[in-house]
Formats: C-alpha cells, sequence, structure tokens
C-alpha cells in the first residue's frame, strides 16, 4: 500500500527533473498574464531539489521495507 502511495512523488520528481520549464509554472501559470521564462539558477534548482527528493523517497521506501519484513 505504501508503494502505491509513492509511485505519483517519484512520477512527479522524475517529471520535474526532465521538464524543469513546465514544473517550475505547475499550479501558478494562472498568476501570470504572459508565459516567465524561469532562469537558469532556478532549472538547476528545481534539478536538484527533484534528485534530493527521489533520494529521500527511496531511502524511506527501503527503511520501510525493512520495518515491514523484520
Amino acid at each position: 500500500m505504501f508503494i502505491l502511495i509513492t509511485l505519483p512523488f517519484y512520477g512527479i520528481l522524475i517529471w520535474s527533473y526532465f521538464y524543469p520549464e513546465e514544473s517550475f509554472l505547475w499550479g501558478k501559470r494562472w498568476m501570470y498574464s504572459e508565459e516567465p521564462e524561469p532562469s537558469e539558477d532556478a532549472i538547476i534548482f528545481i534539478k536538484i531539489k527533484s534528485i534530493i527528493g527521489i533520494i529521500l523517497v527511496t531511502f524511506i521506501l527501503i527503511i520501510g521495507g525493512f520495518n515491514i519484513f523484520n
């Protein structure tokens, strides 16, 4: 059950890593009258956050798996 809950998080983090420009505006597009362009620093920051999130979710899954089987 826990794996099914974390799969959407993985999907969002992977999507955010490969398409940082679209994920930058996800849920905030209505705030702008025209399409803003994120800077290179913002894109790098989004990619770093995505990688850290993937690593954290993986560790949580591993620790949860060990707790279930012990």
